[in-house]
């Protein structure tokens, strides 16, 4: 008998979708709202418009809400961690960690078995779901987060790459060293912090001709 008889779904409906993502802010603000911990659905504004996750988190707390996440309800990978500089961001907020985070109902395979999952009839910590996760920092030469590399083993390069463009913090973070600029960069320079400028900062033909084909005489001793 065919699925489209039996009724079996292979795609997870809107519906389990919803009622997966409000289950999951329920539970965090049930367990951490007393730490400053807010959770709330969202939706994405293209695509499929599927229901995720948001976390608003104290740097203090960041690693025992990942623990959580990552042991009591499933969410077993860490996509992206990026971080921010807000120079301008006021008393209380001067960086901003970003953690991208995915609960995927992924199993080992035994060998000669092969396990078929139908998304419309998962249910629970089975629905696979997203979070995205805030960590305000306060303005300090030395922003700091507690590393979660323990936590999710994708977040030692993510960690590293936030470290060595933005500066940073990852305390606990085992290995730290620079992955993307030279490793005898100056200590302390961090090119996606705000105070340093692109080449070309002020010419708008850097944006309105990426390719330099229509440069203007202004912009010709500019050497990229």
């Amino acid at each position: 008998m065919s699925d489209k008889a039996t009724g079996a779904s292979w795609m997870v409906s809107a519906d389990q979708n919803e009622s997966a993502a409000k289950a999951a802010v329920s539970a965090i603000n049930s367990h951490f709202s007393k730490a400053g911990v807010v959770a709330s659905v969202l939706k994405h504004s293209s695509g499929s418009k599927r229901s995720y996750v948001s976390i608003e988190c104290p740097p203090e707390h960041w690693l025992a809400l990942a623990k959580w996440l990552r042991f009591d309800n499933g969410v077993n990978h860490c996509s992206m961690i990026t971080g921010i500089h807000h120079p301008d961001g006021g008393a209380d907020k001067g960086w901003e960690v970003v953690a991208h985070l995915m609960r995927m109902p992924v199993k080992n395979q035994e060998p000669g078995v092969a396990h078929v999952m139908r998304g419309g009839e998962l249910e629970g910590n089975d629905i696979p779901m997203e979070y995205e996760v805030g960590i305000i920092l306060p303005p300090s030469t030395t922003p700091t987060v507690p590393s979660v590399q323990s936590v999710w083993v994708g977040a030692d390069w993510n960690e590293k790459e936030t470290w060595d463009l933005v500066g940073i913090n990852f305390e606990g973070h085992k290995d730290m060293v620079r992955v993307l600029n030279p490793h005898d960069s100056p200590v302390g320079f961090h090119p996606l912090q705000k105070q340093h400028r692109l080449r070309y900062d002020g010419f708008n033909e850097m944006y309105d001709d990426a390719q330099g084909f229509g440069r203007k005489p202004i912009d010709a001793d500019k050497v990229k």
